[in-house]
């Protein structure tokens, strides 16, 4: 699907497709957007040729995983961003490439799939934004994706706050490989908000033509971004950090009973060592022991050895061993 969005210094609002591209040459201050979503390798290479755009750059954008970048070219900007079309509270999201090619007149924007910043921006601000400057429209698309990602990490807050309760009351395997897959998912956005955030870094510090940060308002959107994206950053990397210190919690609870289930063990065995010990010395089938022959020796061994089990017993509750 290619749709298009033009816009005229007089004003005037034009939607359509790829048809558009002539109206955009006959106008010189006019600014287009070309929005291509699933469209076929051939399809991008000629539409993005009759943009002039560089062929490194329009090899880099069909490839299906190629890692988030910014590189400026002649007459473009080449920004390959990775979105994430759907994402859920539980941290369960599927990424999705979105590339932009920003030129002084015009956007082309490119993705495999349906991307929900873009269509928002499509049939609400874009029009508005797309009159000021292309650049403008890109970052806001980033801002607003941005935007999704928050609020869904920090509805994750709120469910790794009832895990968190859920594991000191009544912790269990289950609930360690819930912790486990959350932190695993945690790395991969890590991963992705890093380069995002290396974009935004790289996008403050040198002045790209296309993103000109002369522009009042371009380095505010620019600014925008990149709080957002060292925000996304900050409460991955927090989050990780609490789904690590509830593994150690789990992993210290759990050692913890064992030892006391050791200890109980341990007293069993020391109680138990010396009445074996005083029942093997008896159980001994030597003809002239000198206790066999008394005739209250049984009594005498029972009374040693309950003797011996009690001053053990209270030497162990003595020291708060049991």
């Amino acid at each position: 699907m290619i749709r298009s969005i033009l816009t005229t210094p007089d004003g005037r609002i034009q939607e359509g497709d790829e048809r558009l591209f002539e109206q955009w040459l006959a106008a010189p201050d006019s600014h287009i957007w070309v929005d291509m979503q699933g469209e076929t390798d051939e399809c991008v290479q000629q539409l993005l040729e009759r943009f002039e755009c560089h062929p490194m750059a329009i090899q880099d954008a069909q490839k299906e995983r190629h890692p988030p970048k910014i590189e400026e070219f002649d007459n473009h900007t080449l920004i390959i961003y990775r979105g994430i079309s759907s994402f859920d509270a539980k941290l369960n999201f599927v990424p999705q490439q979105v590339c932009f090619f920003i030129g002084e007149r015009f956007l082309v924007t490119l993705h495999s799939g349906v991307a929900m910043s873009i269509e928002r921006l499509f049939n609400e601000h874009g029009r508005t934004l797309l009159a000021l400057s292309p650049e403008q429209v890109a970052l806001k698309i980033m801002y607003t994706s941005a935007g999704y990602y928050i609020d869904s990490l920090l509805e994750f807050e709120q469910e790794l706050s009832d895990l968190e309760d859920e594991l000191l009351d009544n912790g269990n395997d289950v609930l360690m490989r819930k912790i486990t897959t959350y932190r695993s998912r945690l790395v991969k956005m890590r991963r992705v908000f890093n380069y995002h955030k290396g974009i935004t870094q790289e996008l403050t510090a040198y002045d790209y033509n296309h993103l000109p940060r002369e522009n009042s308002e371009t380095l505010h959107a620019i600014t925008d971004v990149a709080e957002r994206f060292e925000r996304l950053y900050t409460l991955t990397q927090m989050y990780y950090d609490i789904c690590g210190d509830l593994v150690d919690g789990y992993i210290s609870i759990s050692s913890h009973q064992l030892n006391i289930t050791m200890r109980v063990l341990t007293v069993i065995t020391a109680i138990f060592v010396p009445l074996t010990f005083i029942a093997g010395i008896y159980g001994m089938n030597f003809e002239y022991m000198p206790e066999l022959g008394y005739r209250y020796g049984y009594f005498f061994v029972w009374g040693a050895m309950v003797g011996v089990a009690g001053v053990l017993i209270w030497l162990f509750k003595r020291r708060g061993w049991f």
